[in-house]
């Protein structure tokens, strides 16, 4: 056999390492290679704020919704006018864009959002350069109850004339709300007048100190003093004012137990969700179940529901130009009374008591009924209105759900009207929410 016919064999390719055992790499010697953080490095960038958030941000539809309202009402008690004194004042687009997207993501305290303004890219964004401080956010928060009551008024018109708000069927309910005070600040008359007695000596003696000069830093300490007092004064003046009011509600025998508070006093003491006692206010959303649009607000410091309805009714009926065709409500609603006001505007839709004869059927008429009460009861017997009331609790307690999950389970102010505003926002949250649900901004 010649030299050129000598069988072939494989060589090792020229990346291939040769057949058996591979040899063990010995470590790299030296320090390692990595990347680390450097914040002082200086870096120069063509980067604008807003460019920082993404096109679809939900926070651009937000700025888009605020900027298409009517602010003019807040915008005419602005002092601060073009070629005059004062500095510029916030936008009241800001303040409301803040306050609706704070509320959207449940941040409910002033010096929280006051936080975000300068730490968070989104409220960094909405603010555009604006600086705000805590007391203006929440200044701004419970001062205008006229205008969030206008402006849900203007939005659910808006939704009625698209024809995204039927008026069909509403569902109200209502949810006790834990109160900015403590159990051990309802006292009953004989100590409340104690009290108002030691707040008009302490009030008496700061005037007094008062009268001497003394350096600004002294003066400003003895004028915050003299606030905390005036108010402490006007408080417990108010649960004074408040007392026979809580006293007729009680039997004979319990009256002179009768107390109110001396941080709020038109909050009362209600059975909450668990079971126990605490001092609350009773928030009301009434919602269409069509949509899930919150089309009524009310807040009480009744701690049951009975008599709300037909205020209710009245509210969506002032505000819509029409009532709502039926009311979904739980047994806590069925005032009578109640029935007979809203009758041949409103079916109402709420469970008939059980009879405590139980061979006597539930949803025949009484004698005593009147039309509108026979009426409400053979309604209910029907499969038609249960299937209907089935609706109730998707809608009114998916609403209350949703505003405990965004932070309205302890209310940061006090007094019945601060209370209503908060409440207010926390509806325009909510409709907001549904907007963004079914892509009705435009982002």
């Amino acid at each position: 056999m010649s030299q050129d016919q000598q069988p072939e064999t494989e060589q090792p390719g020229l990346f291939e390492e040769a057949p058996g055992e591979t040899p063990p790499r010995a470590p790299r010697q030296g320090p390692r290679r990595l990347r680390s953080p450097e914040r002082q490095q200086v870096e120069w960038r063509e980067l604008s704020l807003d460019d920082t958030l993404p096109e679809d941000h939900e926070a651009r539809g937000l700025w888009a919704y605020v900027a298409g309202l009517d602010l003019s009402a807040l915008e005419a008690q602005i002092q601060s006018v073009a070629g005059g004194a004062g500095h510029p004042a916030a936008d009241p687009r800001l303040l409301t864009a803040l306050w609706l997207y704070a509320t959207f993501k449940g941040v409910g305290s002033a010096r929280e959002l006051d936080r975000l303004c300068r730490e968070h890219l989104v409220y960094r964004w909405l603010c555009g350069g604006v600086s705000v401080n805590y007391h203006s956010l929440a200044d701004f928060r419970v001062a205008h109850e006229e205008f969030l009551e206008a402006l849900l008024t203007a939005s659910v018109a808006a939704l009625l004339e698209q024809e995204l708000v039927s008026l069909e069927r509403v569902a109200q309910d209502g949810m006790r709300v834990r109160a900015s005070a403590g159990a051990a600040s309802f006292r009953r008359q004989k100590t409340l007048e104690s009290c108002l007695e030691q707040a008009e000596e302490q009030m008496a003696a700061l005037k007094a100190e008062a009268a001497g000069d003394g350096a600004a830093g002294s003066r400003r300490r003895r004028a915050a003093r003299e606030r905390a007092a005036r108010e402490r004064q006007a408080r417990v003046t108010a649960a004074l004012a408040v007392l026979p009011e809580v006293a007729a509600k009680k039997k004979a025998g319990e009256r002179e137990q009768a107390r109110a508070s001396t941080t709020d006093p038109e909050a009362r003491v209600m059975k909450m969700a668990d079971g126990g006692f605490r001092p609350a206010h009773n928030v009301q959303f009434a919602t269409d179940t069509g949509s899930g649009f919150i089309l009524g607000v009310e807040v009480t410091n009744s701690g049951s529901d009975m008599g709300q309805l037909a205020p209710m009714v009245k509210q969506i009926e002032a505000r819509c130009g029409q009532p709502p065709g039926a009311m979904l409500v739980d047994g806590g609603y069925t005032k009578l009374e109640d029935i007979e006001q809203v009758s041949g505007r409103t079916e109402v839709y709420a469970p008939v008591p059980k009879p405590k004869d139980p061979a006597r059927d539930p949803h025949q008429p009484l004698a005593r009924d009147s039309e509108a009460v026979a009426a409400w009861r053979v309604r209910m017997g029907t499969a038609e209105a249960k299937a209907s009331y089935k609706e109730r609790a998707a809608t009114a307690e998916l609403v209350n759900a949703q505003a405990r999950n965004h932070g309205l389970r302890q209310l940061p102010v006090r007094g019945q009207r601060k209370v209503r505003c908060i409440a207010l926002w926390y509806a325009h949250a909510e409709n907001f929410r549904r907007l963004l649900a079914l892509g009705l901004l435009g982002r």
